[in-house]
C-alpha cells in the first residue's frame, strides 16, 4: 500500500491543483502522471508524464491504472465512471468513490452532513417549478438556488431576493426567471444564513486512520469566488474547535484518505454551519505552502501514497490573495513586494473570474 520513492502518483485533472500536487510529489521523490482531456493543462507542464484523454475512454484509463501505483484527483467532478473504470481493474483510487459522489450532489451533501449530526443551511429539493414555489414558503426568503451538481466559483446558482415577487402577478415571473437562470436542473434551494464569518477547515486522513488539521483560516469570498484567506482566522477559539471535530467526523465517515476541505459559516453566537466541502486539496489552504513546513499538497500526497501524515502547524502568520483574471498582469510589481510568495498556474488566457495565481504574504 506505500507509495516508495521513485513511484508514480496518477492525478486525474490538468489543473492549478495538479499542478501544485505534482510539485509536491517532486518533493517527496515521487512522480505525477497527469490524465486529462485538456492539451494545454497547466499540470502537464511540471509532470513526468501525461495521458490526453476522456474520462470515459476505458482503454486510455486502463492504461493509465497500468502505469500509476495510485490515483487520486484534483477536483470532484470526475465522472463517477471513471472510478469505476479503475476500480474494475483493482487500481486504488484515493479518496474513495464515497466522498466524489457525496460531494458532486449538493442535496446528497447537506443529508450526509445533518446525519452526522452537524448543521447545516435549511434547505429544500427542487425538481420543477412547483417544487421551487414550496421550497420558498418553507425556506423562505432571500433565498439561493442551486444545481445539485456542476456548481463551483459562484457558477450554476442564482440568488432569490426578499423582496422578488412581492408586487401583484410578478411572483410565477421571479420563480421562473430563476429556475431558467440554473438552466431548469434538479437543485437545491438554500435559506440564507445570518453569519459572522466564513471559515473552512483543510483536514488530511492517512492510510493508518490518523486524521491531521490546519488552522482554520477566514475566508472573504466576492461574487461566488474566494479572494482571501486570513490566518489565524478572529473565530472564537470554541468555533474553530467545533468545526475541527466536525471536518474529523466526516473524515472517519466517509473512511477517507486524503486531504478534505470542508467550508463553515460562523453564526454570530459562535456556533458553526456547514456551507459544503470538497474531496480534494482547496483553494482556502493555498497559504499552508508558504507558512507551513508541510503544505496541503505535500500532506495530500503523504496520505494517498500511504505515508505517515506531516505535522501540519503554521509556523508564521499570513494572508493569501487570490489572483483573479487581469490581477496575474501585476506580476512584476508583486515580485517587488518584500515577504511576498507569488504562485502563477501557467495558464494562458486570461478571463475574468478565472483563477491565474495566487499570493501569500507572510506577517513578520
Amino acid at each position: 500500500m506505500i507509495v516508495e520513492p521513485n513511484g508514480v502518483i496518477g492525478i486525474l485533472g490538468g489543473g492549478q491543483l495538479g499542478r501544485m500536487l505534482s510539485l509536491a510529489a517532486a518533493r517527496l521523490g515521487l512522480r505525477a502522471h497527469i490524465y486529462t482531456p485538456d492539451e494545454n493543462s497547466p499540470a502537464a507542464d511540471v509532470a513526468h508524464a501525461v495521458t490526453i484523454g476522456d474520462y470515459k475512454d476505458a482503454e486510455k484509463l486502463n492504461r493509465f491504472g497500468g502505469a500509476v501505483n495510485v490515483v487520486t484527483y484534483e477536483f470532484e467532478n470526475v465522472p463517477a465512471e471513471t472510478v469505476d473504470i479503475l476500480a474494475a481493474n483493482r487500481v486504488r483510487v484515493a479518496p474513495g468513490g464515497k466522498a466524489l459522489g457525496i460531494a458532486q450532489d449538493r442535496l446528497i451533501e447537506k443529508e450526509f452532513v445533518n446525519s452526522l449530526g452537524a448543521r447545516t443551511a435549511p434547505f429544500f429539493a427542487v425538481d420543477d417549478l412547483a417544487s421551487l414555489e414550496e421550497g420558498l414558503r418553507k425556506v423562505g426568503r432571500p433565498a439561493i438556488l442551486k444545481t445539485r451538481r456542476l456548481g463551483y466559483d459562484g457558477k450554476g446558482q442564482t440568488t432569490i431576493g426578499a423582496g422578488d415577487g412581492d408586487l401583484a402577478g410578478t411572483w410565477d415571473a421571479a420563480i421562473k426567471k430563476a429556475w431558467d437562470e440554473i438552466g431548469a436542473r434538479p437543485s437545491i434551494l438554500e435559506g440564507f444564513i445570518d453569519f459572522a464569518m466564513e471559515i473552512s477547515v483543510i483536514g488530511a486522513r492517512g492510510l493508518s486512520g490518523e486524521i491531521r488539521c490546519y488552522d482554520a483560516p477566514q475566508n472573504i469570498h466576492k461574487g461566488g469566488i474566494l479572494r482571501r484567506s486570513i490566518v489565524p482566522s478572529p473565530a472564537p477559539a470554541s468555533a474553530v474547535r467545533d468545526a475541527i471535530a466536525i471536518a474529523s467526523n466526516m473524515l472517519e465517515a466517509l473512511d477517507y484518505i486524503g486531504v478534505i476541505g470542508v467550508e463553515f459559516f460562523v453564526e454570530k453566537s459562535g456556533g458553526v454551519i456547514v456551507n459544503e466541502f470538497a474531496p480534494r486539496v482547496h483553494n482556502s489552504g493555498h497559504w499552508t505552502t508558504d507558512a507551513c513546513a508541510i503544505s496541503q499538497f505535500e500532506q495530500h500526497i503523504r496520505a494517498v501514497a500511504g505515508w505517515p501524515l506531516g505535522d501540519p502547524r503554521r509556523h508564521s502568520d499570513c494572508v493569501m490573495d487570490n489572483l483573479i483574471g487581469d490581477d496575474a498582469a501585476r506580476w512584476l510589481e508583486l515580485s517587488r513586494e518584500p515577504n511576498t510568495c507569488i504562485h502563477l498556474y501557467g495558464k494562458r488566457d486570461s478571463l475574468p473570474g478565472r483563477k491565474m495565481g495566487h499570493v501569500t504574504r507572510i506577517c513578520v
